[in-house]
Parts: C-alpha cells; structure tokens; sequence
C-alpha cells in the first residue's frame, strides 16, 4: 500500500517519468539492437503512466487504478 502511495505522489510520477525516458534513450539511442528496441517499448508504459497519473501495479495491491483515487485512498 505504502508503494502504491509513493508511486502516486508527485515524486512517484517523476520517477515514472525520468526510468522511463531514461529506458527509452537506453533501448533506443544506445542498444541499438532486438532487445534494446525491446527495453525502449517497455519504456514508454511507466513514462505514460507517469505523465497521464496512473499506476499499474496499484490494483494488484488492492489500490484504485488512477492516482488521484489513490493519493484520496485512506
């Protein structure tokens, strides 16, 4: 529950952003290769996760889908 928090907070979203810039410059601009185009697809699901506030993971643990129902979660 804790990381579903952290994940929905203003941090959370930057961190979401910035690993999945960061895998997406890594899979494509630098691997160059099957599996770097692999790591740079993959890339984009926490980017957009972060950009438009959803957490993935969040409803494995019990947790709304969208951050704004989490951040109100109680």
């Amino acid at each position: 529950m804790n990381f579903s928090k952290f994940m929905a907070s203003g941090a959370g979203r930057l961190l979401r952003i910035v690993a999945g810039a960061a895998l997406i410059y890594l899979g494509f601009f630098v691997m160059k290769n099957t599996a770097g185009y692999i790591i740079g697809v993959i890339g984009i699901a926490p980017l957009l996760a972060g950009i438009f506030d959803f957490c993935i993971f969040a409803p494995l643990f019990g947790m709304p889908f969208m951050g704004k129902a989490i951040r109100a979660y109680k």
